[in-house]
């Protein structure tokens, strides 16, 4: 019987420690000594702690060693011990302390559980735990992100819709008219307005392509050329607004006698879109003002109305598409000529601002003159 019990606490499937009051290893069976590679009678003596790994052994010596103090216990302690070829072996550990009858601390029992299995159980169900908690927050976002699609969508329907309906139906009125015996004055601001609604809906279309290539990645493809005299070009884009527009005001002044590299067709698009966000917005008894000039190495085109000041918080997204309607959601349009704008500039190295008071609203563009690769 005695054998067997020798044989029992050898080799026990637990490891099983005593130490003695100054935590040394007083008892330790083999079955300790064959989970680290450390033969048995070279463990006694040896400090507890110093069986442990660093990490392991500064929360022995914080929490667990303080809670043996107190109350003399404690369980399922998770410890790592160091082997003797540098690794580590995942254990629980249970410890009671043991006392004499006065009180005094003999020796603390320690029974060491092996863990690994138990460590990667807990891991994969972590895991999975952190799996399921991503897939759940890209489900989430995934569902905003179609919803927003779907409001874009169907605004962006509604809008296009409305904004075409209108030069169309201007066009067709107009060409009714026409066929009417006019007078020669008549016909003429018959053939005005029809022209501008031809503008108006090229220029509609022109954004709606442009924002449709810009969200499949393909940006804003600019056609640069090396000796573009741009004075004529934003006189051309003043004159197709004033025939849509005959009532209102346009006063420019450009200061431009050199040739500069840029898109030609692109900056008038640009400036295109500020004027017609202009005259769109701006106070209606008050004229809309063009500045366009040269500033050391920079171009700077600026486009400014009077009205009532943009609000502030719609200031930091008013480049951003479908936005526009949000600033005056009186006014109709479908808030791509200021993005379409913005991302114009950014294509040729530019920036495009805004400033808003109740002075006056002023969107302004400036362009390195010596723009990347020329």
């Amino acid at each position: 019987m005695t054998e067997d019990y020798e044989d029992l606490y050898r080799n026990a499937p637990f490891a099983y420690v005593s130490l003695d009051a100054d935590g040394r290893i007083a008892m330790a069976n083999d079955t300790l000594a064959d989970w680290i590679g450390c033969p048995a009678h070279d463990l006694r003596g040896q400090r507890f702690r110093d069986l442990l790994t660093v990490g392991t052994m500064m929360h022995y010596e914080t929490s667990y060693s303080p809670l043996l103090a107190m109350q003399g216990h404690f369980d399922e302690a998770s410890l790592d011990l160091r082997t003797a070829d540098g690794g580590k072996f995942a254990v629980f550990g249970n410890a009671r302390v043991v006392r004499d009858a006065d009180g005094q601390h003999l020796a603390t029992r320690l029974a060491l559980l092996k863990s690994t299995g138990r460590r990667l159980y807990e891991r994969e169900i972590l895991d999975a735990r952190d799996r399921s908690e991503t897939t759940e927050r890209a489900t989430q976002a995934t569902l905003a992100t179609e919803r927003e699609t779907s409001e874009l969508r169907e605004q962006f329907i509604a809008v296009l819709g409305h904004d075409l309906r209108n030069p169309l139906a201007s066009i067709s009125s107009g060409a009714r008219l026409l066929q009417r015996d006019l007078r020669p004055e008549r016909r003429t601001r018959l053939f005005e307005a029809i022209q501008g609604s031809v503008v108006r809906m090229s220029s509609l279309i022109d954004n709606v392509m442009d924002f449709a290539r810009g969200r499949l990645g393909a940006g804003i493809p600019l056609d640069l050329r090396p000796d573009v005299m741009l004075g004529p070009i934003l006189e051309q884009v003043v004159t197709e607004l004033r025939i849509g527009v005959p009532d209102r005001a346009i006063e420019t002044a450009f200061a431009l006698p050199e040739p500069i590299r840029c898109d030609p067709s692109r900056i008038a698009q640009l400036v295109s879109n500020l004027l017609g966000n202009a005259l769109t917005h701006g106070a209606k008894g008050e004229p809309v003002r063009m500045r366009a000039g040269v500033d050391g190495a920079t171009l700077t085109i600026s486009v400014a109305n009077g009205g009532a000041p943009i609000p502030e918080p719609a200031l930091a997204r008013l480049f951003q598409p479908f936005f526009r309607g949000e600033v005056r959601p009186s006014q109709q349009g479908l808030g791509l000529g200021l993005h379409i704008a913005s991302e114009i500039a950014k294509a040729h190295a530019g920036t495009l601002g805004v400033t808003s008071t109740p002075a006056e609203t002023r969107f302004t563009f400036r362009m390195p003159l010596h723009l990347p690769g020329s």
